[in-house]
């Protein structure tokens, strides 16, 4: 059985969406934490690096083949950061 075609747009929408955010939220979160800057500055650089991130997924989102590698595309890297933040947290990166 074949799915109709606005199915993919939906799970596009909701990976740029969803994972976009995640992704966003943990770049800001690990610039946060791992910038050697004062903490306002290291929060800041963070946040404004989180809204090109978010558009950057949004964009890579729909520019890939199929929506399972947009989720496989944004899963991958959102894992890895959360690896790192976990570190950042526990003071293993330090």
């Amino acid at each position: 059985m074949r799915l109709p075609p606005w199915t993919g747009i939906l799970s596009r929408s909701i990976a740029a969406i969803l994972g976009g955010y995640l992704l966003a939220s943990l770049v800001a979160a690990c610039c946060a934490l791992g910038l050697a800057l004062p903490r306002a500055e290291a929060v800041m650089t963070g946040a404004m690096l989180a809204f090109a991130v978010h558009a950057g997924a949004v964009i890579y989102a729909f520019a890939v083949r199929s929506a399972w590698r947009a989720w496989a595309g944004l899963a991958l890297p959102a894992a890895l950061l959360g690896g790192l933040l976990w570190l950042l947290q526990s003071g293993g990166a330090a």
